[in-house]
């Protein structure tokens, strides 16, 4: 006999015209072109469940299965989607004449399974598509995404097509195909990528699984949300800084707070959402400053941060919308204040941030310094995938057990 889920999926709902959809069918974009949202029976998810309830709860995403889509257990596709650790910064919070050093605090989504938050995502919206009996996914990625489908996709018996940039960190790609993907490097951008995922859907028999154009990465990605607000005892932080591409995770965590909000969970006021961006592509920051409610192409993108180079994003009203209801905003960062926001993190706190995360960090110390951020104020910096994922510097030094040691020489302070 197979388990029933305490599901309350009402509906899904447009998110620009806010027409309805019946759930449990396979979709991707409402008839607008635009994403569409998972829609509860909140009243009744506050009937079934409320905080003290979550706290005999296996540690892991799943545990908030009220406010998730899947409907039947033997239908959830997991490699252990634990709960990730939020980290307080104390060291560098006293070198930034914080109020209380341990305001600054890293959200470590490195830890879940391939390595990075995109797991949550993939999680559900395979376990989605097994239980809507599709066999055929494909996607475009800038790397970590893929490698998260390609697994879920394996565990589930579902083929899984990644399309990526060419110069994609290569161990993405392999770990991509090696996890059971079919992986093409294309010479081309992310937007590309997604061209071609689009116009094989019908020849090739694929269900077009890009960023926001089915409706289920969102709720797998809005865990996030509901973990920190459970992790901070309800309390959300002041301000969270986001590494915003194509900007599921900040939209889902947005969606999470109003879904938390309503059912009266929350002890305080959400948070301002602060979408951070690489200089090198930043079509957000750029609509943001210019109070445009939606976001123009980016040309020539480029950045280390590969995960954020997105240069055009379908939710990008949804993001500009976030940031603005919440009273947040977008900000910049080039790539050398990145790659020394990730040598300092690490140096410092022992804390190996991916490039994505690393660009958090180094917004909120540029958000610090000119006033956006207060050092009373409670930050969390998320820090989206494992650092060992991406190339490192070398700073080893040489030793020739053939000539004589000066050990003062070793230990002096390094330049």
């Amino acid at each position: 006999m197979h388990q029933e889920l305490p599901t309350f999926v009402s509906h899904l709902e447009c998110s620009a015209t806010g027409k309805h959809y019946p759930p449990d069918v396979a979709i991707g974009l409402s008839e607008a072109g635009k994403p569409l949202l998972v829609r509860y029976d909140l009243e009744a998810v506050g009937q079934a469940i409320d905080p003290e309830g979550l706290k005999t709860r296996r540690p892991d995403m799943w545990r908030y299965r009220e406010l998730l889509p899947v409907r039947k257990a033997q239908n959830i596709v997991s490699l252990g989607e634990m709960q990730t650790p939020l980290i307080p910064c104390p060291n560098i919070g006293r070198r930034l004449g914080l109020g209380e050093p341990s305001r600054l605090m890293v959200k470590d989504e490195g830890r879940l399974p391939t390595g990075s938050f995109k797991a949550r995502g993939l999680a559900l919206a395979v376990s989605m598509a097994k239980e809507l009996g599709l066999e055929r996914l494909a996607m475009p990625t800038n790397g970590n995404a893929g490698a998260a489908l390609a697994a879920y996709c394996s565990r589930a018996g579902i083929e899984a097509f990644v399309f990526c940039p060419a110069d994609t960190p290569a161990v993405n790609i392999r770990e991509t195909g090696l996890q059971g993907g079919r992986v093409f490097r294309v010479d081309g951008l992310i937007n590309d990528c997604g061209k071609l995922v689009a116009a094989g859907c019908e020849a090739a028999g694929w269900f077009d699984f890009s960023t926001l154009k089915e409706p289920y990465r969102i709720e797998g990605k809005k865990t996030m949300g509901l973990e920190l607000a459970e992790q901070l005892d309800w309390r959300l932080p002041d301000v969270i800084f986001y590494p915003t591409g194509g900007g599921t995770g900040l939209i889902g965590m947005w969606k999470a707070f109003d879904e938390l909000a309503f059912l009266g969970w929350l002890k305080g006021p959400q948070p301002r959402m602060v979408a951070v961006q690489a200089s090198g592509c930043a079509p957000i920051v750029r609509a943001f400053e210019e109070g445009a409610s939606e976001a123009r192409m980016w040309e020539n993108a480029s950045t280390v941060a590969s995960g954020i180079r997105v240069p055009a994003a379908i939710g990008d009203f949804l993001i500009l919308e976030a940031l603005r209801d919440s009273g947040g905003f977008a900000i910049a960062v080039s790539d050398p204040e990145i790659e020394a926001a990730r040598a300092e993190m690490g140096a410092e706190e022992g804390i190996l941030m991916c490039p994505e995360g690393a660009a958090t960090f180094a917004a909120y110390k540029n958000a610090l310094a000119d006033g956006r951020v207060g050092k009373h104020e409670t930050a969390v910096l998320f820090n989206c995938g494992n650092g060992l994922k991406y190339p490192m510097p070398d700073d080893s030094q040489f030793i020739d057990l053939n000539s004589p040691i000066d050990f003062m020489e070793l230990t002096a302070p390094a330049g």
